[in-house]
């Protein structure tokens, strides 16, 4: 007899204007499936230009993944929107709360049956720049400074970034970097700290990222810069670029209701790309 998942939401931390939630879609064991049979999980950013977080890139991944084998983890992160008051937080705010995200899953391995080792961090969009932000900036000051945890605590095992915001130059979504720099939005020094293909470095984590080539609000740009990034310096990645599809697909299934049926084809990859990853220990410094 197969258990019904379960869903739980936690409180993270709070804001003045709301409260940052993790929800977990856990399998738990079942009775022909020893409790010692841990999964692989995934932390998931959904989108929403740092204005809102995307419902349709929230529990349809999560439901999806944990179909998949993976327990699953939703973060509902602090956003700046004038239409229901939130100021939201200056970057790195979103980023630690990324963090603590990855350490509450990660100190409550055993709880929802996870191999702490195999936590890996998808993002959408905005949500694309947020958990490609944790997996190349893990170990950074904002993060250190910020939670108590060991070193590499709060790394993924990698990171699968779809039609990820990244570069805030040239190819810009603007709305996006003015919701996480506020009154620094005009700031070069600030806009450069945020454009993530110049902070990869050799300690990045693996990437999956997939984007179409006529995405007219994120232009395939940012996955190619990013991409670019990674080969110079030696990160294993895989880059898919599907010919035709507008913004935010998230599944492009009807469950979502945005069919792309060769777009779609990202996720059975994604999860071909998670199996294969070799994970470093949750506390290996190497």
């Amino acid at each position: 007899m197969l258990t019904i998942p379960t869903i739980e939401t936690f409180t993270l931390t709070e804001t003045k204007d709301k409260k940052i939630t993790l929800t977990a879609y856990v399998k738990g064991a079942t009775p022909d499936v020893p409790p010692s049979l841990c999964r692989k999980a995934v932390l998931i950013c959904p989108g929403g230009g740092y204005r809102y977080c995307s419902n349709i890139e929230g529990e349809p991944i999560a439901l999806a993944y944990l179909a998949a084998g993976f327990n699953a983890f939703v973060l509902d992160y602090s956003v700046t929107s004038a239409e229901v008051g939130e100021e939201g937080k200056k970057f790195p705010g979103q980023l630690i709360e990324a963090a603590m995200a990855m350490k509450f899953i990660k100190d409550n391995a055993e709880k929802f049956h996870i191999d702490p080792n195999y936590v890996f961090v998808n993002g959408y969009s905005a949500g694309g720049h947020l958990a490609a932000s944790l997996g190349i900036l893990y170990n950074s000051k904002y993060v250190t400074d910020a939670i108590d945890m060991p070193e590499n605590y709060a790394r993924p095992a990698g990171m699968i970034l779809a039609y990820p915001v990244i570069n805030s130059g040239k190819y810009a979504h603007k709305g996006s970097f003015i919701n996480i720099l506020h009154d620094e939005a005009d700031n070069e020094e600030k806009r450069r700290e945020v454009s993530l293909e110049t902070r990869v470095d050799k300690n990045t984590v693996p990437a999956f990222i997939w984007h179409t080539r006529t995405d007219q609000l994120v232009p395939v740009e940012n996955s190619l810069l990013l991409a670019s990034a990674l080969a110079e310096n030696g990160i294993d990645f895989e880059l898919h670029i599907y010919p035709d599809g507008p913004h935010g697909l998230s599944l492009a299934t009807p469950v979502v209701g945005r069919v792309n049926d060769t777009a779609a084809q990202w996720f059975s990859e994604s999860v071909r790309f998670m199996e294969s990853v070799k994970s470093k220990k949750v506390n290996d410094n190497e």
